[in-house]
């Protein structure tokens, strides 16, 4: 063998070498990047897969998602009646508990459909909210089930009680104008 093709032999497995190390160190970033956007969610994506890479296509399909639809904040007239349905819900909540927890979970997904999120299957409706609300989506996923239930399941009081608590957290986050650029960067000073 020649010195040139030593040479040149050597180079390319340089160059492979280091194509590898670049994949790793991408799929390394893009792994860290997932798992600080959506939290809680990461692992239970990958637990649902069973599958890092499937898990991470499927998280990252949502962000894709997501990022086309024209989800706006709600209006001011908007916000106030909404508001206004969900306290109403909550007082209903002593007298009839399941009753108002079903109210809570349609009024939420009414919020969703208000501001752009398609809202005809309620696995999409979760899968949506995990890319803005990642610490949220298993609550959610929680009040709706208990609604979804009925009666027919036995479901406590307390259950009742802590899906409510759940669809609070998450409606108050639908609900909340959000916060203007200025505001932002002005927080990012501090």
């Amino acid at each position: 063998m020649t010195n040139t093709t030593t040479i040149i032999l050597v180079a390319v497995v340089f160059l492979i070498i280091g194509g590898l190390l670049a994949m790793g160190f991408s799929r390394l970033q893009r792994t860290k990047r997932l798992k600080e956007r959506f939290g809680s969610e990461y692992d239970h994506a990958l637990n649902e897969m069973g599958d890092k890479r499937q898990a991470e296509s499927e998280l990252q399909a949502r962000l894709d998602h997501v990022e086309k639809l024209n989800i706006r904040p709600l209006t001011p007239e908007e916000t106030d009646r909404f508001t206004h349905e969900w306290q109403v819900t909550q007082t209903e909540f002593v007298d009839h508990p399941l009753t108002s927890v079903q109210k809570a979970n349609q009024l939420i997904k009414e919020v969703m459909s208000a501001r752009g999120y398609p809202v005809d299957d309620f696995e999409q409706r979760a899968a949506d909210i995990s890319v803005d609300h990642p610490d949220l989506v298993t609550n959610y996923r929680e009040l709706h089930a208990i609604a979804a239930k009925g009666d027919q399941d036995g479901i406590s009081t307390e259950e009742m009680r802590q899906a409510m608590v759940h669809g609070r957290a998450l409606f108050h986050d639908l609900v909340q104008p959000e916060p203007k650029v200025e505001d932002t960067l002005e927080k990012e000073k501090v």
